[in-house]
């Protein structure tokens, strides 16, 4: 590729910056991951062994589960208890400091969520680019090229080029499924506290545990 000596240098710069965020979706990817074991996410047992004994009339032992905080739910059904205990003739109370902390739950389970949907968005649209400047570059290489042009020459910058594209949209594929995994189980834990705390304050429908996974 004599005649395209120039291409070079904005695919690989298109490459670096795609490299920079197929890390960026893996790392947080990981760190997400390490948070949820960290916050007790998916630890939906625990907290229905804390409820059972709450709505069984074994309040102490149940307050003495909850203040492990070692998962969302303990942390919710502890607010809960300090709520009752604190105001037990007023269930608006409990349920509301129970929503403020479960708030506050979500709110640091939805953290760093937004660079893997920038992942998503920018890695396509980078691949894109780099597509099309090296598109440019070969073509103006070789509108400037003495003689006859090598075909092999012109289809090996053409493959470069969409190498980008290709990559681009692989890394975001990589990014959607992480950011999918990721969100599916904030949902399914916000749909815990939201049993929890409901059954915390006004029993469960039919007077049993809830069947978790």
């Amino acid at each position: 590729m004599s005649g395209l000596a120039g291409f070079g240098l904005p695919t690989l710069i298109v490459f670096a910056l795609l490299g920079a965020l197929s890390v960026t979706a893996v790392a947080t990817g990981i760190w997400k991951m390490a948070q949820f074991h960290r916050l007790g996410v998916g630890r939906a047992r625990e907290a229905e062994t804390i409820l059972d004994d709450w709505l069984s009339g074994e309040a102490p032992r149940a307050v003495e589960r909850a203040a492990s905080r070692s998962s969302s739910g303990a942390r919710i059904l502890q607010a809960v208890f300090s709520a009752l205990g604190a105001r037990p003739d007023d269930p608006r109370y409990a349920e509301e400091l129970g929503r403020q902390t479960a708030l506050s739950e979500l709110a640091a389970l939805a953290s760093r969520m937004r660079l893997l949907e920038v992942v998503v968005q920018a890695a396509p649209m980078l691949g894109l680019l780099g597509t099309v400047i090296g598109m440019i570059d070969a073509f103006a290489a070789l509108s400037v090229a003495q003689g006859a042009v090598d075909p092999s020459d012109l289809a090996g910058g053409i493959w470069t080029a969409l190498t980008t594209t290709a990559a681009g949209l692989a890394i975001a594929l990589l990014a959607y499924f992480i950011a999918n995994l990721l969100e599916s189980r904030i949902e399914a834990e916000r749909t815990r506290m939201e049993s929890l705390l409901s059954a915390a304050i006004h029993g469960r429908v039919d007077g049993g545990p809830a069947a978790w996974p």
